[in-house]
């Protein structure tokens, strides 16, 4: 079962990764729009071609989280983060780059050292108005689900044509300022084999890692029920030998289960 946000400005919600987060959403209430297809998405699949709704309004959006950072300073209550997620990819907004700089005012308005937070699949990141504003952000989080390039088309279902050497190839353009979150899993879709915890791929993975350099490496598992229903999760001991493998290259990671 999909689950969709149905606010521009949710929560907080105490997130397992980022503390008490207040969450936005730019995207759509009653539906999903994202340049990616991933075939374990809690939002269900993506559908454009019957997506009658655009993106949150600019103004919209900003009113909604200025509403919300007031009620909370006047209810006494901090969040951790503000963290841009929701019903697709962000920085698909044609604004998104306004609305960054719209949110660190107010932030800085209500709770100046609270973190900034974007989830990404960094698919318009040689974009320059994209690149520029997530760079204004405190922490970028962006997605790397597969070592080899293949898989990476199997798991996340992208529909540009770029491989994964040209993500690899921007990720280190960040120079090291950002988290890569990677979700492992096992299985099948469409007949084919899903597994990007093989010594094979992992190996691969971890190659881009040791390229790209990153902060924070966040790895995780399925945690609802995904649209393919021929997925499943992993194990928690699974996770952790993936991950003392990260650490062992020199590279903090972190297991969020």
């Amino acid at each position: 079962m999909s689950i969709l946000f149905d606010q521009i400005a949710f929560g907080p919600i105490k997130s397992r990764r980022f503390g008490l987060s207040l969450g936005i959403n730019l995207l759509p209430l009653d539906n999903k729009i994202c340049n990616f297809d991933c075939i374990y998405c809690e939002c269900g699949w993506t559908d454009l071609k019957n997506v009658t709704n655009k993106f949150n309004n600019k103004t919209d959006i900003l009113d909604a989280i200025n509403v919300k950072l007031k009620g909370m300073k006047e209810d006494g209550v901090k969040p951790d983060a503000i963290t841009f997620a929701g019903n697709g990819e962000p920085t698909m907004h044609p604004d998104f780059s306004e609305i960054i700089d719209g949110t660190i005012q107010l932030r800085n308005q209500y709770f100046p050292d609270v973190k900034l937070v974007v989830l990404s699949n960094a698919t318009l990141i040689g974009n320059k108005d994209v690149f520029e504003a997530l760079q204004k952000t405190d922490i970028k989080v962006l997605k790397l689900d597969a070592g080899t390039n293949e898989l990476f088309r199997l798991i996340d279902q992208p529909r540009a044509s770029k491989d994964i050497s040209w993500y690899v190839e921007k990720l280190k353009d960040f120079h090291g300022e950002l988290y890569i979150q990677t979700i492992f899993l096992t299985g099948l879709h469409n007949g084919k084999n899903v597994d990007n915890t093989s010594d094979a791929e992992v190996n691969a993975w971890l190659g881009h890692l040791k390229e790209i350099k990153p902060a924070h490496v966040m790895l995780y598992t399925i945690d609802r029920e995904p649209p393919s229903g021929t997925i499943k999760k992993v194990s928690k001991e699974m996770l952790d030998t993936i991950c003392s493998k990260v650490k062992d290259a020199g590279i903090s990671a972190a297991v969020y289960s």
